[in-house]
């Protein structure tokens, strides 16, 4: 091993004037200027697919500080390995490192390998040495001046951390918290995306985040070709590629009582499958997912990746080999009974319901008694059937007791217009609510389930139940409201009729979530939001509605809404003879509960800006005045009403100028 500084070029060259700037930056963070503000630059979440989360990492050899050779392969004891990089003359990289050694004392019985890797190919022996004394790291130290492990993981900086399972599987990367940042120092971490990460999959979770950027000095790969380490699309077999895309993507349905009609556990039923797989992969209607906008938009997109969907389908082309066992994933550990782990509240209906194992129908309506002495904070919900393949959606209301403080509040439970507390369609049984925000479910409230079944040929007694996971008091209290349309008309036979409606922001808030809703006439929906200043944002684009999956469409970033802003709905109906879905082409559509019918919603999750106007808006109760009724009517459909008007005012002018004339009339005819 060399001492002495380096003279050769090497794979990662990382320039230390960089590093002397970001060390400027730190004493800066409390400008005001927008430079300084532009400067200031903290952990992002990133698309995990498009950043190797989820890939086999290549089997890279490395040589310790010690002499010590070693691979990656050797860790496949450990339940994890974590492999940290860092640097000794990068200032942010230097403040994580006490961190890390913390993380490693914490972590060390429980299975978990942390391996500090150092990529600067200018750094000395004794520079690492020193780092070591210093921040009294005690596990394994590896100079990778040459690249083998950080070009195997596509290191961007010197801050960010890997987290590989037993099988080499890439499970995290990305920041260790958000302490520090470019241009700033918090007082304390809000965020621990390490142990967070850690946490979930020693669980045998998935992590909530499972990429993020590193703000640190930034890496530069000398000679990059993109996922040179990954297998052709020749060489994809089931153990080394294709078992991670069907774990990520498919399993959550496909599996022992899940709503997917097949399992997709073992590369048999994939293979015995693969025709069905290549056709609905073709079609992009696999995994679904129906909104528009480019990866990292939304926080829960299905999509499969380009890279994912090319090398799934080349696989299937390849008559689906199968490869080398040993490259095979840690299987996943799916719960036998709720996604939603360890809940603190458990809901079961007194009774089963009958489903008729052929026609339609009605809506049932399941009760819960909560039995809550206290006010608690809702983190996340499941509702779950005993047999999902009768479940079209349920939608989970609060129903105040009438004698209720909070009795005004009640939301309108016979139409679901005015949101709900909870939802489920086939393949969204779960919903987690993002970190600081939570919904709050009243003491002494029962929850109300309104159930769609559609019988699926056999007679069967379904049990509903709703599971809670409760949180401490959350930073935003969620409310989720709804942009409807209960009046229109779809013609017999409109091919392309547009139904739309809006829903006026009475305080500034921030929308996180859309959620769009009609029958088996729905084609498509557009979102937009017209901002007091006149500009209007579309928010959601989604020219392909399928009834069967329905979805809630989370975004990574919230929208901001001003006071005063408008959320405009527009969904496109197809009531033609060219639907084969149309249960009657030659009827006249109206708003209606069933599926013959139809419903123009769109559900929103906000929460407001202002925690104090976290208080109910009087206009969204069921139970307000008929005034406030007309009220909202009128700015939700702004053209009809002035066109009522007008008709109203021409009509009594008619009338007017008719009353008068038969005035005269009298007159002049009296003697």
């Amino acid at each position: 091993m060399n001492n002495g500084r380096s003279t050769t070029p090497t794979p990662l060259m990382i320039p230390r004037l960089l590093c002397a700037v970001l060390a400027l930056l730190a004493p800066l963070s409390s400008a005001a200027d927008d430079s300084a503000i532009d400067a200031r630059r903290g952990p992002r979440v990133i698309d995990p697919e498009d950043h190797l989360v989820g890939r086999l990492i290549r089997d890279a050899e490395f040589v310790d500080l010690e002499g010590k050779p070693g691979r990656l392969s050797d860790y496949r004891t450990s339940a994890l390995l974590v492999l940290c990089m860092t640097a000794t003359d990068c200032p942010i990289a230097r403040k994580y490192a006490p961190r890390l050694v913390e993380l490693e004392q914490q972590y060390r019985g429980k299975g978990v390998t942390f391996v500090w890797v150092n990529p600067q190919s200018h750094e000395t022996v004794e520079d690492m040495r020193a780092s070591i004394e210093r921040s009294k790291w005690v596990a394994r130290y590896v100079p990778d001046s040459h690249a083998d492990l950080a070009g195997a993981l596509q290191a961007t900086s010197t801050t960010e951390v890997f987290v590989l399972d037993a099988a080499r599987t890439l499970v995290y990367r990305g920041a260790v918290d958000d302490q520090y940042g470019l241009g700033f120092t918090l007082p304390a971490v809000r965020r621990s995306f390490l142990t967070q990460a850690i946490d979930a999959l020693l669980r045998g979770d998935v992590p909530e985040v499972r990429a993020t950027t590193a703000p640190g000095c930034e890496l530069a790969l000398a000679g990059e070709e993109p996922n040179s380490d990954q297998p052709a699309a020749t060489d994809v077999t089931w153990h080394n590629r294709v078992s991670r895309i069907v774990q990520d993507n498919c399993q959550i349905c496909h599996r022992p009582g899940a709503a997917g009609p097949f399992e997709l556990l073992t590369y048999d039923d994939v293979k015995d499958h693969a025709k069905t797989i290549k056709r609905e992969v073709e079609r992009r209607t696999m995994p679904p997912w129906f909104a528009e906008g480019p990866r990292g938009h939304w926080a829960n997109d299905t999509r499969l990746s380009d890279e994912d969907r090319r090398d799934l389908l080349s696989w299937i082309a390849a008559d689906a080999p199968e490869g080398d066992p040993k490259d095979a994933p840690v299987p996943r550990r799916w719960p036998q009974d709720w996604l939603l782990q360890d809940p603190d509240l458990v809901l079961e209906a007194a009774a089963p319901v009958a489903v008729a194992a052929q026609g339609a129908m009605p809506y049932q309506e399941v009760w819960l008694d909560t039995n809550l002495p206290e006010d608690k904070w809702v983190g996340a919900i499941e509702i779950r059937n005993t047999h999902v393949e009768v479940v079209h959606h349920a939608i989970a209301f609060l129903v105040f007791p009438p004698e209720h403080p909070r009795a005004r509040e009640q939301q309108n439970t016979l139409t679901g217009s005015s949101g709900g507390f909870a939802w489920m369609t086939p393949g969204w049984t779960f919903t987690q609510f993002p970190r600081d925000m939570a919904k709050r479910l009243p003491a002494g409230v029962r929850l109300m389930l309104q159930i769609h079944y559609t019988p699926s040929g056999v007679a069967v007694m379904d049990r509903p139940s709703v599971a809670l996971k409760f949180v401490g008091q959350p930073i935003h209290e969620l409310k989720t409201r709804a942009v409807n349309n209960q009046t229109f008309e779809i013609p017999p036979g409109a091919e392309r009729y547009p139904v739309s409606g809006a829903y006026e922001f009475p305080y500034a808030a921030r929308i996180i979530s859309l959620a769009p809703h009609s029958h088996l006439r729905g084609v498509s929906f557009e979102c937009a939001l017209e901002l007091p200043d006149g500009r209007s944002e579309k928010v959601l684009e989604m020219p392909r509605y399928d009834f069967d999956w329905q979805q809630i469409y989370t975004l990574v970033e919230p929208i901001e809404v001003p006071a005063g802003a408008i959320l405009r709905a527009t969904g496109i109906y197809d009531n033609s003879s060219k639907n084969p879905a149309n249960p009657d082409p030659t009827k006249t559509v109206r708003h209606g509960q069933q599926s013959w019918d139809e419903m123009m919603i769109v559900y929103f999750t906000m929460y407001p800006v202002n925690p104090a106007d976290a208080l109910t808006d009087p206009d969204e109760r069921a139970g307000y005045s008929p005034i406030r009724k007309m009220r909202r009517w009128v700015r939700q459909h702004k053209a009809l009403a002035a066109t009522g008007a007008l008709a109203f005012v021409i009509m009594g002018a008619w009338f007017g100028l008719r009353l008068r004339a038969r005035r005269a009339n009298v007159r002049i005819a009296s003697p």
